[in-house]
Protein backbone atom coordinates (compact mmCIF):
# COMPACT_ATOMS: atom_id res chain seq x y z
CA UNK A 1 0.00 0.00 0.00
CA UNK A 2 1.14 3.49 -0.72
CA UNK A 3 1.77 6.02 1.86
CA UNK A 4 -0.36 8.66 0.49
CA UNK A 5 2.48 11.64 2.09
CA UNK A 6 4.57 9.58 -0.61
CA UNK A 7 2.98 9.48 -3.52
CA UNK A 8 2.15 13.91 -3.24
CA UNK A 9 4.36 15.81 -5.42
CA UNK A 10 7.31 16.24 -3.64
CA UNK A 11 9.23 18.84 -2.16
CA UNK A 12 12.67 18.25 -3.03
CA UNK A 13 15.29 18.77 -0.60
CA UNK A 14 17.80 19.84 -3.04
CA UNK A 15 18.61 22.15 -5.83
CA UNK A 16 20.86 20.93 -8.81
CA UNK A 17 23.09 23.80 -9.38
CA UNK A 18 25.20 24.09 -12.70
CA UNK A 19 28.44 23.48 -10.83
CA UNK A 20 31.38 23.82 -12.65
CA UNK A 21 32.52 20.06 -13.89
CA UNK A 22 36.05 19.89 -14.35
CA UNK A 23 37.81 17.85 -17.11
CA UNK A 24 39.21 15.32 -15.33
CA UNK A 25 35.21 14.81 -13.52
CA UNK A 26 33.73 15.22 -17.26
CA UNK A 27 36.40 12.32 -18.06
CA UNK A 28 35.03 10.14 -15.57
CA UNK A 29 32.02 10.29 -15.95
CA UNK A 30 32.31 9.25 -19.55
CA UNK A 31 34.97 6.65 -18.89
CA UNK A 32 33.80 5.09 -15.06
CA UNK A 33 29.93 4.94 -15.63
CA UNK A 34 29.77 1.94 -17.14
CA UNK A 35 31.79 0.70 -14.41
CA UNK A 36 30.35 2.22 -11.15
CA UNK A 37 27.22 3.55 -12.24
CA UNK A 38 23.59 2.65 -11.87
CA UNK A 39 20.77 4.12 -13.78
CA UNK A 40 17.49 4.84 -12.18
CA UNK A 41 14.37 2.59 -13.02
CA UNK A 42 11.51 1.68 -11.48
CA UNK A 43 11.86 -1.78 -10.49
CA UNK A 44 13.58 -3.67 -8.11
CA UNK A 45 17.89 -3.51 -7.64
CA UNK A 46 19.28 -7.01 -8.12
CA UNK A 47 22.24 -6.12 -5.89
CA UNK A 48 23.73 -9.00 -6.14
CA UNK A 49 23.97 -8.89 -9.86
CA UNK A 50 25.50 -5.23 -10.03
CA UNK A 51 27.71 -5.84 -6.94
CA UNK A 52 28.62 -9.89 -8.02
CA UNK A 53 28.12 -10.93 -4.72
CA UNK A 54 25.77 -11.28 -1.94
CA UNK A 55 27.34 -8.75 1.09
CA UNK A 56 25.64 -6.65 3.61
CA UNK A 57 24.52 -3.43 1.77
CA UNK A 58 24.36 0.32 3.41
CA UNK A 59 23.19 3.17 1.75
CA UNK A 60 24.88 6.57 1.87
CA UNK A 61 23.09 9.81 0.85
CA UNK A 62 24.53 12.74 -0.55
CA UNK A 63 28.25 11.89 -0.99
CA UNK A 64 29.46 15.53 -1.66
CA UNK A 65 32.48 15.19 -3.50
CA UNK A 66 32.73 11.41 -2.81
CA UNK A 67 36.50 11.44 -0.44
CA UNK A 68 35.02 10.26 2.78
CA UNK A 69 32.50 7.96 0.91
CA UNK A 70 35.82 6.40 -0.67
CA UNK A 71 37.67 5.97 2.72
CA UNK A 72 34.68 4.08 4.17
CA UNK A 73 34.49 1.50 1.38
CA UNK A 74 38.40 1.00 1.19
CA UNK A 75 38.23 0.36 5.35
CA UNK A 76 35.23 -2.01 4.85
CA UNK A 77 35.78 -4.01 1.84
CA UNK A 78 33.02 -6.87 2.99
CA UNK A 79 30.39 -4.07 2.95
CA UNK A 80 28.73 -3.24 -0.21
CA UNK A 81 27.91 0.71 -0.29
CA UNK A 82 25.04 2.29 -3.25
CA UNK A 83 25.78 5.99 -3.09
CA UNK A 84 23.40 8.58 -4.23
CA UNK A 85 24.07 12.10 -5.24
CA UNK A 86 22.37 14.34 -7.37
CA UNK A 87 25.21 16.68 -8.69
CA UNK A 88 27.32 15.99 -11.42
CA UNK A 89 30.54 17.43 -10.41
CA UNK A 90 30.57 15.00 -7.21
CA UNK A 91 29.64 12.09 -8.92
CA UNK A 92 32.96 12.43 -11.17
CA UNK A 93 34.83 13.26 -8.43
CA UNK A 94 33.33 9.64 -6.53
CA UNK A 95 34.28 7.89 -9.61
CA UNK A 96 37.72 9.14 -9.71
CA UNK A 97 37.99 7.94 -6.39
CA UNK A 98 36.58 4.91 -6.50
CA UNK A 99 39.00 3.90 -9.99
CA UNK A 100 41.94 5.45 -8.66
CA UNK A 101 41.60 3.37 -5.54
CA UNK A 102 40.38 0.21 -7.41
CA UNK A 103 37.00 -0.29 -4.94
CA UNK A 104 35.01 -3.25 -5.93
CA UNK A 105 32.24 -2.36 -3.70
CA UNK A 106 30.64 0.80 -4.56
CA UNK A 107 27.86 1.50 -6.71
CA UNK A 108 26.74 5.06 -7.92
CA UNK A 109 23.40 6.89 -8.55
CA UNK A 110 22.71 10.37 -9.97
CA UNK A 111 19.08 10.28 -9.22
CA UNK A 112 16.66 11.36 -6.02
CA UNK A 113 17.52 9.32 -3.17
CA UNK A 114 13.48 9.20 -2.26
CA UNK A 115 12.61 7.71 -5.66
CA UNK A 116 15.58 5.31 -5.77
CA UNK A 117 14.66 4.21 -1.84
CA UNK A 118 11.27 3.57 -3.07
CA UNK A 119 11.21 2.16 -6.10
CA UNK A 120 14.25 0.06 -6.14
CA UNK A 121 15.24 -0.58 -2.87
CA UNK A 122 13.49 -3.67 -1.35
CA UNK A 123 11.95 -3.76 2.29
CA UNK A 124 14.66 -5.15 4.93
CA UNK A 125 17.47 -4.87 2.37
CA UNK A 126 19.79 -2.50 3.89
CA UNK A 127 22.12 -3.10 6.98
CA UNK A 128 22.91 0.26 7.54
CA UNK A 129 22.39 3.71 6.21
CA UNK A 130 24.48 7.02 5.86
CA UNK A 131 23.08 10.99 5.69
CA UNK A 132 26.36 12.98 6.42
CA UNK A 133 26.12 16.88 6.23
CA UNK A 134 22.96 16.64 4.26
CA UNK A 135 21.75 20.56 3.38
CA UNK A 136 20.59 22.14 6.51
CA UNK A 137 17.98 24.92 4.48
CA UNK A 138 18.90 27.43 7.77
CA UNK A 139 16.03 29.93 7.08
CA UNK A 140 12.78 29.00 8.52
CA UNK A 141 10.68 29.17 4.98
CA UNK A 142 12.85 26.70 4.12
CA UNK A 143 12.97 23.75 6.60
CA UNK A 144 10.35 22.37 4.92
CA UNK A 145 12.85 21.22 2.19
CA UNK A 146 15.24 19.26 4.53
CA UNK A 147 16.00 15.54 3.45
CA UNK A 148 15.04 14.12 7.13
CA UNK A 149 11.43 14.58 6.76
CA UNK A 150 9.13 12.12 8.88
CA UNK A 151 7.30 10.35 5.60
CA UNK A 152 11.29 9.84 4.26
CA UNK A 153 12.45 8.55 7.55
CA UNK A 154 9.43 6.02 7.99
CA UNK A 155 9.99 4.93 4.46
CA UNK A 156 13.79 4.61 5.20
CA UNK A 157 13.18 2.70 8.22
CA UNK A 158 11.26 0.14 6.22
CA UNK A 159 14.05 -0.85 4.06
CA UNK A 160 16.84 -1.27 7.17
CA UNK A 161 17.30 -4.79 8.32
CA UNK A 162 16.15 -5.75 12.23
CA UNK A 163 19.39 -4.37 14.01
CA UNK A 164 20.33 -2.38 10.92
CA UNK A 165 21.55 1.24 11.55
CA UNK A 166 20.98 4.93 10.80
CA UNK A 167 23.59 7.12 10.81
CA UNK A 168 23.60 10.91 10.72
CA UNK A 169 25.43 13.67 11.03
CA UNK A 170 25.11 17.48 11.15
CA UNK A 171 27.03 20.53 11.87
CA UNK A 172 23.89 22.89 12.19
CA UNK A 173 22.76 22.38 15.63
CA UNK A 174 18.74 22.91 14.70
CA UNK A 175 18.66 20.65 11.90
CA UNK A 176 20.43 18.16 14.75
CA UNK A 177 17.56 18.97 17.02
CA UNK A 178 15.06 18.73 14.55
CA UNK A 179 16.62 14.96 13.32
CA UNK A 180 16.48 13.92 17.07
CA UNK A 181 12.67 15.03 17.06
CA UNK A 182 12.07 12.91 13.51
CA UNK A 183 14.07 9.64 13.92
CA UNK A 184 13.07 9.68 17.96
CA UNK A 185 9.25 9.30 16.50
CA UNK A 186 9.52 6.91 14.16
CA UNK A 187 8.60 3.23 16.01
CA UNK A 188 10.66 1.51 14.02
CA UNK A 189 14.21 3.06 15.38
CA UNK A 190 15.75 3.41 18.32
CA UNK A 191 18.40 5.73 19.67
CA UNK A 192 21.53 3.51 20.64
CA UNK A 193 22.36 6.63 22.80
CA UNK A 194 21.27 8.90 25.22
CA UNK A 195 20.28 11.70 22.69
CA UNK A 196 23.28 12.35 20.26
CA UNK A 197 26.08 9.88 19.78
CA UNK A 198 29.86 9.50 19.94
CA UNK A 199 31.11 9.78 16.20
CA UNK A 200 31.86 6.22 15.50
CA UNK A 201 35.49 4.87 14.00
CA UNK A 202 33.49 4.00 10.52
CA UNK A 203 32.86 8.06 9.93
CA UNK A 204 36.13 9.64 8.92
CA UNK A 205 35.93 13.40 9.81
CA UNK A 206 36.31 15.31 6.51
CA UNK A 207 38.65 18.47 6.70
CA UNK A 208 36.02 20.57 6.11
CA UNK A 209 34.40 19.31 9.30
CA UNK A 210 37.87 19.26 10.85
CA UNK A 211 38.61 23.31 10.04
CA UNK A 212 34.65 23.83 11.32
CA UNK A 213 35.92 22.23 14.70
CA UNK A 214 39.23 24.09 15.08
CA UNK A 215 37.01 27.46 14.83
CA UNK A 216 34.89 25.89 17.86
CA UNK A 217 32.04 24.48 15.77
CA UNK A 218 29.63 21.92 16.71
CA UNK A 219 29.01 18.36 14.77
CA UNK A 220 26.15 16.27 16.04
CA UNK A 221 26.04 12.36 15.05
CA UNK A 222 22.73 10.37 15.64
CA UNK A 223 23.12 6.96 15.68
CA UNK A 224 19.75 4.84 15.47
CA UNK A 225 18.78 0.92 14.94
CA UNK A 226 16.04 -1.08 13.43
CA UNK A 227 14.35 -2.59 16.12
CA UNK A 228 13.99 -5.97 16.03
CA UNK A 229 10.71 -7.56 14.33
CA UNK A 230 8.41 -8.54 17.49
CA UNK A 231 7.13 -12.58 17.46
CA UNK A 232 3.59 -12.72 16.24
CA UNK A 233 2.49 -13.67 19.54
CA UNK A 234 4.11 -10.43 21.30
CA UNK A 235 1.96 -8.05 19.18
Amino acid sequence: MTDPALSQRPIRSFVLRAGRLSPAQARALDELWPRYGIDFEEKTLDAAGVFGRAAPRVLEIGFGMGETTARIAAAQPDTDFLAIDVHVPGVGSLLRHLAAQDLANVRVMRHDAVEVVRHMLPEGSLQGIHVYFPDPWPKARHHKRRLLQPPFVALLASRLAPGGYFHCATDWEHYAEQMLEVLSAETRLENTAAGYAERPAWRPPTKFEQRGLRLGHGVWDLLFRRRAERPAADR
